[in-house]
Order: structure tokens, then sequence, then C-alpha cells
């Protein structure tokens, strides 16, 4: 089978039209922006406030052949609403994004059910999905809760993404995975870790966002995971290390990342192939 890979944003954390530059330049099929903050003061590139910046990404698509899997973020905390978000949509499909990736942290399930079913009306006529990922960290924080929201939501454009980091540090099994319909997955996010999950919300918080491992460096199961999702699904490495990025570059890190995940991930597709029925699809 032939693989879909795209450079999340958190990787290298850069603008959008860099984003394309670099995907371009280490042979990615497609990349992430950031569109609106993970955290209050965090950094994002609102293209949606920034014609200029619209523009140039735009360019570097048409120039590069490189498409936009996801837009990040909107955070469904219980206060914002869909009105926030708007803006974020129609900048999304005019940069030809494929998905918007959600955040779950209202305490209130029946609300953040609504206001995500809510989010994917509003997504619909843009022809954008919508991905709810949970995180260890936060009030959605296992998949058979995400899957839940996605299920009870009943929205077609309603789809689960599915991060390894975050399966490995919460109370979620490789059957939780299973259980998640094909229909509903378009991609997962690929990483390894340390073994183990940190009791304080810091060290979470840390390795998360600052020290990811290369598929096979870590302690977390990530063949067993990857065989427990779809086999098409697109690959979206998501490795922040900031460390490497320093160290490396943007450039470098970009490309030994993809090479890293791409041969791991030949190996995983390869015994799949050999395993044929026995394995999911």
């Amino acid at each position: 089978m032939s693989r879909l890979y795209s450079l999340s944003y958190m990787t290298v954390e850069v603008s959008p039209p860099r984003m394309i530059e670099l995907a371009a330049e280490a042979s990615y099929d497609l990349a992430g922006v950031r569109m609106m903050p993970a955290v209050a003061g965090g950094q994002a590139f609102p293209l949606m406030d920034d014609p200029t910046m619209l523009r140039e990404t735009m360019r570097r698509i048409a120039d590069t052949g490189v498409g936009v899997l996801d837009v990040e973020i909107a955070r469904i905390d219980g206060v914002n609403t869909v009105d926030l978000w708007l803006p974020m949509l129609e900048a999304s499909a005019e940069i030809g994004a494929q998905t918007i990736v959600v955040a779950g942290d209202d305490p209130d399930e029946k609300r953040l059910t609504e206001t995500f079913g809510a989010l994917c009306d509003a997504a619909a006529p843009f022809g954008l999905s919508v991905n709810l990922e949970f995180t260890p960290w936060t009030a959605l924080n296992n998949a058979a809760a995400a899957r839940r929201v996605v299920s009870d939501a009943g929205r077609e454009n309603g789809e689960l993404l599915i991060d390894l980091i975050h399966v490995a540090r919460s109370a979620t099994s490789l059957a939780d995975i299973a259980a998640i319909e094909p229909g509903r997955m378009r991609y997962f996010q690929i990483c390894d870790a340390p073994a183990g999950i940190p009791t304080e919300r810091e060290e979470l918080l840390f390795t998360a966002r600052q020290e990811r491992l290369l598929p096979g460096e870590g302690g977390v199961d990530v063949t067993g995971m990857v065989k427990a999702l779809p086999r098409d699904l697109i690959v979206s490495i998501e490795i922040p290390s900031h460390s490497r990025l320093a160290a490396m570059g943007p450039s470098a890190w970009s490309r030994h990342a993809l090479q890293t995940c791409r041969h791991f991930m030949e190996g995983i597709d390869a015994s799949r192939q050999e395993a044929g029925a026995d394995e999911r699809v």
C-alpha cells in the first residue's frame, strides 16, 4: 500500500508558508498548520487575520503540490462557541485543508457533544471534517470517551484523532482503539515516548509538547497501536523535540523524522500484508 505522510505543526512549529516549504523539501505529501493557539498566549498563525500570509501559503501550496491535512486548534472548553471558529473554518477552506483538530476540554460531556456537533455542522459547507482529540490532562482523557462523543454527535464529518502518546499515557487499551469505526478515522499521529505514565501533569505536558521520541526509541507499544488501527490511515508525524530541532535545524529534523517513520511504517505494513485477514482492515 502507498501511505501518505504529513508534517505536523508541532514537529517544527513554524509559519504556514514555511510548513509547506519544509514538507516539500523533505518529500512529505501533506502538512499541518496552527491558526489558533493550543493554550492561552501560545504560538499560532491566524491566517484569517493575515491576508498576506494567507496568499503566501496558497502560493506555496500551488508551487509545491503539498496539501494541508489539518488545521489546529478549536478548543471546546464549555465557554467557546462556534462563532469563534468560523473565520478559521473559512481560511482553512481557502488553503484546501481536509480537517480541523478539536481539543475536548469541557467537563460536561453532553455540552461538549453538542458543541462538537455544531462545529461539524459549521464545517460541513466548507468541505471540512472535524477531528476530536483526547489528551490525558484534559476533561476528555481517553479514546472510549472521545468515541462516545463522536458517535453521540452523529455527524457524517465527525472524526476521531488518535495520537499514540496520548493512548500510551491514558486509560486507553488496544481494544479501545480497535473499537473505533474505520469510517470515523482519517489519520493518526505517530511518535514514541519513554515507558510508563508520569504522575505529574508537568511531566506529561513536557514530553507531549517538547520532547517526544521517534518510533522505536522509547517504551511505547507503537507497533501494537498501529496494528489496532485501520490500514489506510494517513500518518501525521507529530514528534516535537526541541533538543533535536535546535541541534539539527528544521529542514534536517523534518527529513530525518520522515525517513525514520516511513521505514518503521513500511515494516509494519509489510508484516500486516503477510498476515492478511488476521490484521485489521
